[in-house]
């Protein structure tokens, strides 16, 4: 009868069905295939929590066919993923594929890559399902779910429709608020520095800092605020800088060190996702998307489809000993035996990291980059080239430096000492193939220069003092790399969850991207202190750890689940009812502003509604005018340029803000009437126009190709610029739940994916 195997996605179906060959029937379930109800809870509270999970639905027809391919095997592997969520997937197919009296005729197999060796390796020792990575899994659901789907409906009552909260996503907007405020807070100091350039017997001139005046140091640490500074003005600086030029300048010492910089460790989820936001400019979403891919097999020629690179949701540092040779015998190769470590690299895990995974790394040293480009697409290849680079470097001999210090006096006073530091790099290393970038490097820090032959006692002549004005600068926002560093250092959310919480979290509109960077929007402050008022232990960073260890051991058999969503569950619910009973609303109130209504000349205000902040009349509901709010400013909106010509006159297009939102215009209105929707940043998966938003005659706004009438494909729910990670649909769609608000859906109704409204 043959043997079945069922993955996730059709594109690791492919893959392993390469692998194994005919022998095999090798079926996609696209995801999960069971979940929670949509239009109900589906957690009984007062029963143990037992939980309602149904066929997802628009996955009757996968479910049909996987039933159908089970009763004609005699063999059943169940191959979802590696991890918590494909243990929960493979426990459900089970469930609706296993028939009676073949129970003992179904596996789990897992691998950590899907290469040959690793599948024909798995396929050879298949196991059984893992009850309590399943109820690991069941238990995060479940209490994702109770904290979602309870908020989300409070939010609606006490400010705004469409709103909603999420367990880990919330503590997120928490840390970019709190953020906001230091920033706001911050108490802004003046200091000066004075480099001073220098000029020795030989060549080159160089640049110390003053590091010491008559015994002070120019900037020490304080306790309070971080920094006290000895110059603060510009008179002082001055001052210094006139009883200094006198000299003479002598070399009071020079201390030469030698040091290894050590190789960094291959990537986990966290730092591939940092170091692609950094180096590439991908978000974390994209990150993974473009990993997944790359993970479950691309085209590879003659190959057909292979995977590149191993399981790329990890928390593990730790390599197989193949793996290592062989990265060895590729050092060795490509850059010489000196390159290569005595023994290889050991790497610490953190203390609550999977071991059993592998670190993300390539399946292969027979596909480096220059072979594997030609098959990849342009950012797969980048993000590719990263991880290959990054697993290299991390098995290379460490980088080895000569550190110089400087140290310069001013003959008769001791106490004034001026500072130069050089670096050389004595012998690569690693770093001959990668470097870690690094943010928000602070100002003070001297940049390592290149220093002539200095002895103790060599007199220097000065060739400029030139004092620089400085100011403090308060901590930067947080960028995608910086805030999954920091829930990671935190303790909160786990590597497979922080793509989907920087997503989330702009998706809701709590906070919005400027230059990279994450600010709070006036609606997320809104919603985040409402939160931390009323559920402070839910929004606490240390109670969100906590929980999320506690999570973590139930996977062992250190917890049991129900027990762990109940000792939660019973003050949230006191919680919750306490607000649920307190009958004020959060609004802003009104601010004043001096402008005045066009139609009735009254006092215009500005005030908050479902979409943000607007200009409304004061004599509202008997002049009923309102216009858009741009920004923090009390003016219309101004027109805003647009990179394209009009295809009528050839002239410029603006950005301009109408009755039903932002169009684009001909800068020659109204000689010339062109005008056009702004694109959504989705392509019309038909004939691959621009997605559009229009609207019917009755105002609904629709989604429409831009090559209207030529293409007539349409759709009523709003497209979000991301491929669907189960069937690799296009893009998502925004829908929304009755009470649980807004959630992102598959373009393709049978596929079924959709996430969580928490």
């Amino acid at each position: 009868m043959g043997s079945l195997v069922i993955v996730e996605s059709p594109a690791k179906a492919r893959t392993i069905n390469k692998i194994l060959g005919k022998e095999f029937t090798v079926k996609a379930s696209v995801g999960h295939v069971k979940d929670l109800p949509q239009k109900k809870l589906g957690v009984d509270v007062e029963d143990g929590f037992k939980s309602e999970y149904g066929i997802i639905p628009g996955k009757e027809k996968v479910i049909k066919e996987l039933k159908a391919a089970a009763k004609k095997a005699d063999m059943i592997y169940l191959a979802p993923d590696p991890d918590r969520e494909g243990e929960a997937i493979a426990y459900h197919i089970a469930s609706e594929v296993t028939t009676k009296g073949k129970e003992n005729n179904v596996f789990r197999v897992t691998f950590n890559e899907i290469t040959k060796k690793a599948v024909l390796e798995a396929m050879s020792k298949p196991g059984k399902l893992d009850m309590e990575k399943v109820e690991a899994q069941q238990a995060r659901r479940v209490l994702d779910r109770l904290v979602g789907y309870n908020l989300s409906p409070l939010l609606w009552k006490k400010i705004q429709r469409g709103l909603s909260a999420g367990r880990v996503q919330s503590v997120a907007v928490r840390l970019v608020v709190d953020r906001e405020r230091e920033i706001d807070a911050f108490n802004q100091q003046e200091y000066w520095s004075l480099p001073v350039g220098f000029e020795g017997a030989t060549p080159p001139a160089f640049k110390a800092k003053l590091q010491r005046y008559k015994g002070d140091l120019l900037i020490t640490r304080t306790e309070e605020d971080g920094r006290s500074f000895l110059v603060t003005s510009e008179e002082q600086a001055k001052t210094i800088t006139k009883e200094l030029s006198a000299g003479p300048f002598r070399v009071s010492s020079v201390e030469k060190k030698k040091r290894k910089r050590s190789p960094y460790p291959p990537f986990i989820t966290s730092t591939l996702q940092q170091e692609a936001s950094r180096k590439l400019g991908f978000s974390a979403k994209k990150t993974m998307s473009l990993a997944q891919k790359l993970y479950e097999g691309v085209d590879f020629g003659g190959e057909g489809s292979v995977g590149l690179i191993t399981y790329m949701r990890t928390d593990s540092v730790r390599l197989s000993a193949e793996a290592q040779n062989a990265a060895r015998a590729y050092i060795s190769k490509t850059f010489g035996d000196n390159y290569v470590p005595v023994k290889p690299p050991r790497y610490k895990s953190k203390a609550a990291a999977q071991e059993a995974h592998e670190a993300v790394r390539p399946t292969s040293m027979e596909r480096p980059p220059k072979v594997a480009n030609k098959f990849l697409s342009r950012d797969q290849a980048r993000l590719y080239e990263l991880i290959w680079q990054r697993f290299i470097a991390s098995q290379m001999k460490p980088a080895e430096l000569e550190q110089t210090a400087v140290d310069i006096a001013v003959d008769g006073d001791k106490d004034t000492v001026f500072r130069a530091t050089g670096q050389v790099i004595k012998f690569h290393g690693f770093m001959a193939l990668y470097t870690e970038t690094v943010e928000d490097a602070s100002e003070d820090e001297n940049g390592d220069a290149i220093l002539p032959p200095l002895k103790e006692g060599d007199a220097l002549s000065l060739k400029e003092i030139e004092p620089k004005q400085h100011f403090t600068q308060p901590p930067p926002r947080y960028t995608e790399a910086s805030l999954v560093k920091t829930l990671e250092e935190k303790g909160i959310g786990r590597p497979s969850t922080y793509a989907s919480i920087m997503s989330t979290i702009v998706d809701r509109k709590y906070v919005e991207r400027d230059k990279a960077r994450f600010s709070p929007t006036e609606l997320g402050a809104m919603v985040n202190d409402y939160l931390v008022a009323q559920f402070p232990d839910l929004l606490d960073f240390e109670f969100t750890a906590k929980m999320e260890t506690r999570l973590d051991r139930i996977e062992t058999g250190k917890h049991k689940w129900d027990k762990v969503i109940k000792d939660f569950y019973k003050p949230f619910d006191r919680d919750l009812k306490k607000a649920v009973e307190d009958k004020t609303k959060v609004k802003p109130e009104d601010e004043e502003t001096d402008e005045k209504c066009d139609k009735c000349d009254s006092p215009m205000v500005i005030r908050w509604g479902r979409h943000g902040r607007f200009l409304a009349c004061t004599k509202y509901p008997d002049c009923k005018n309102t216009r858009p709010l741009e920004g923090e400013g009390q003016a219309p909106a101004a027109e805003e340029p647009y990179d394209e010509k009009c295809p009528k006159c050839d002239s410029d297009m603006v950005i301009k803000s109408g009755r039903f939102g932002k169009f684009i215009a001909c800068t020659k209105y109204p000689d010339c009437k062109t005008t056009k929707a702004i694109p959504t940043g989705v392509k019309c998966p038909d004939d691959g126009g621009d997605m559009v938003e229009r609207r019917t005659r009755r105002g609904k706004s629709f989604w429409s190709c831009a090559n209207y009438p030529k293409c007539k494909y349409a759709i009523w729910n709003k497209p979000i610029p991301e491929p669907c990670p189960q069937c690799k649909a296009p893009f998502l769609v925004v829908k929304y739940k009755k009470d649980a608000g807004e959630y992102n859906a598959c373009l393709v109704k049978e596929c079924g994916y959709k996430t969580d409204p928490a």
